[in-house]
């Protein structure tokens, strides 16, 4: 966890009285309320170019940049694609996407667990916005604190890998709640993670109150095509008059926003 969203704060504290509890949640409610505007900002903008943005959300190493990679192969001939990375520290992933010959933006956020609204709206000012059809945006792996920000995005999609075990959707609730899509990633693994079983994964999520699709994929066998055919839907419904976000779920937003250093290569 950081110290910059208010997520090490105990939900009793919000509830007690004493002034310094009180000014501290005056402080994070109103920088939620500045994320939600820049949110609010970002998607406009991103409508306005007529481009489709995906924020891809999970644990550290489940397989979003992998992921990312096998669908810019698939996907590059037909849409313009570009990305933008978060993590720490490092370009190693955006770097891996650059390589795939598309435009990545490097966020490196230092101690945040997240990225917020701010942080997306700075990047996006080093991409060539009008000229893409799809963006995603590559979380910082984290469970939970990237639940709780709105980047502007269109849709969240969680991946969950194999080894991480089924019973995440129950422990990390709050993230696989407002998920529009759930990917079950390196199902390639299964033959020796007995233990771990999709249609569990789909229970818990339907025990969350969430009919998001629940799909099973492995990037390094290739075997993604129910994940490209949904992008493939998303990417109609864009195009059609009147579209609406497919993201139903309305998140609470975050709040301290830190230093970011971002980095551009296009």
């Amino acid at each position: 966890m950081c110290d910059t969203c208010g997520c090490a704060i105990p939900d009793h504290l919000y509830h007690a009285t004493n002034e310094q509890t009180v000014r501290t949640v005056e402080v994070l409610e109103g920088l939620k309320a500045h994320n939600d505007q820049t949110a609010r900002h970002n998607r406009h903008h991103f409508d306005a170019a007529g481009v489709l943005v995906i924020n891809l959300m999970s644990s550290p190493g489940a397989g979003k940049t992998s992921l990312l990679e096998a669908t810019i192969e698939a996907l590059k001939s037909r849409y313009r694609i570009a990305v933008i990375e978060g993590d720490l520290d490092t370009e190693n992933d955006a770097e891996r996407i650059r390589a795939k010959g598309v435009p990545a933006v490097q966020i490196t956020t230092g101690n945040a667990c997240h990225l917020d609204a701010d942080m997306v709206h700075q990047a996006v000012h080093a991409l060539p916005i009008k000229d893409l059809d799809i963006l995603f945006i590559e979380n910082v792996g984290n469970l939970v604190c990237p639940a709780s920000f709105d980047l502007g995005q269109h849709a969240n999609v969680t991946l969950l890998s194999t080894p991480e075990g089924d019973d995440k959707p129950l422990k990390y609730p709050v993230m696989f709640r407002i998920s529009d899509l759930v990917l079950i990633t390196k199902t390639d693994l299964l033959a020796v993670l007995d233990d771990f079983s999709c249609a569990a994964v789909a229970a818990h999520i339907r025990q969350l109150a969430n009919p998001a699709p629940v799909m099973a994929l492995s990037s390094r066998q290739g075997r993604i095509e129910p994940w490209l055919n949904w992008l493939e839907e998303q990417m109609m419904k864009r195009r059609t008059p009147h579209f609406t976000p497919v993201t139903a779920n309305a998140r609470p937003s975050g709040v301290m926003r830190p230093h970011v250093r971002t980095h551009a290569h296009v």
